[in-house]
């Protein structure tokens, strides 16, 4: 090792050995918003072997309160994110292995990393993707570490199949499950210590020190100064669909065509048609140009304005119909766009 990780390597419970171990991991980081950068850019930092970014969305300036690897230039060109942190985060770390997937998660993208990976972080707005992630880590055997954050507060946990209860049997008791950030609000320090904890444990467990492991649930609010740890070693469904004792891992079926899903904090809908439903970028562009004179078309997406609202047709089909309030509204709207 070089003195890059010299500060590092003197604390005594990671060492030579365990700063090793970091630099043969491979993670994956599902979310590249808020949570995301701030994880994947401490990872980077702390010299993980490589990283796997996994997000659906652009960089936009609203962003920039809370999502610290962005720019306003990220945001003037509308990059992916994943793009954009990959820019940045080998601005860091010249010698860094990153790969990027700017799509959906679904159940099949995520067996495949789960399958390869040493470690998955939750870096998710919504149940559903948490739900997923549970679902692969555990039929793969393979640790991950939840966090969520809202207003001044925050929540982190380590779930490791084999050791107690999983997301689905804890959902109903989660803190802090109520309010989103769209609805809600959120300051960057939150963001920054949910993510930090996060990273600490995912450290932990990659640096051989999995006894350190937390096992309480983690909730704190910075602004009333407060924190609390919650039990939940006895708290296991036995009939759960995804830990119990016939596990059924319902959130990795296939996905329907036509799916549809309101975006948190976005104020918009993504459509995801199945294959032979999707828009080729050709297509779209002469589609949204025949309709948008100014519509624009990058190496990602095309963007162009109809209906009183604004479309982003992604290169792999995905619509996202920015001022669209309902699913129904969003599937409307596409099926008249594009029959």
């Amino acid at each position: 090792m070089d003195g890059r990780y010299s500060r590092q390597t003197l604390f005594g419970p990671i060492g030579e050995s365990g700063q090793e171990r970091m630099a043969s991991a491979k993670v994956t980081v599902i979310g590249c918003g808020a949570l995301g950068t701030a994880i994947a850019e401490t990872l980077v930092r702390a010299g993980i072997g490589e990283l796997i970014l996994v997000d659906r969305d652009y960089v936009e300036l609203s962003n920039l309160q809370r999502q610290t690897l962005f720019t306003e230039a990220d945001a003037a060109d509308m990059l992916p994110k994943v793009i954009a942190a990959k820019k940045h985060l080998t601005e860091i770390r010249s010698g860094a292995a990153i790969r990027t997937y700017l799509v959906n998660a679904d159940g099949s993208l995520m067996e495949t990393l789960a399958s390869e990976s040493d470690l998955i972080m939750d870096a998710t707005d919504n149940f559903e993707t948490r739900l997923l992630i549970n679902d692969a880590a555990h039929k793969h055997g393979i640790p991950w570490i939840h966090g969520a954050c809202v207003r001044g507060s925050g929540t982190v946990y380590p779930f490791i199949p084999g050791r107690g209860a999983c997301y689905r049997c804890l959902l109903p008791m989660m803190p802090a499950t109520g309010a989103t950030c769209d609805t809600a609000g959120i300051i960057p320090p939150a963001v920054s210590a949910t993510a930090a904890i996060q990273c600490a444990e995912a450290m932990k467990w990659l640096t051989g020190n999995a006894a350190a492991l937390r096992t309480k649930v983690h909730h704190f609010d910075l602004w009333e100064g407060t924190h609390l740890d919650i039990g939940v070693s006895r708290i296991r469904d036995p009939e759960c669909a995804t830990c119990g004792k016939s596990p059924a891992f319902p959130e990795l079926g296939p996905r329907r065509a036509g799916d549809a899903a309101v975006l948190c904090g976005r104020d918009a809908v993504q459509i995801l048609p199945g294959p032979e439903r999707a828009v080729s970028p050709d297509i779209g562009e002469e589609i949204g140009r025949r309709l948008d004179p100014d519509a624009r078309r990058t190496p990602y997406f095309t963007e162009f304005r109809a209906f009183g609202r604004r479309f982003v047709l992604f290169r792999d089909g995905r619509l996202l119909i920015h001022g669209a309030r309902t699913a129904d509204e969003g599937r409307t709207l596409y099926h008249r766009l594009f029959g």
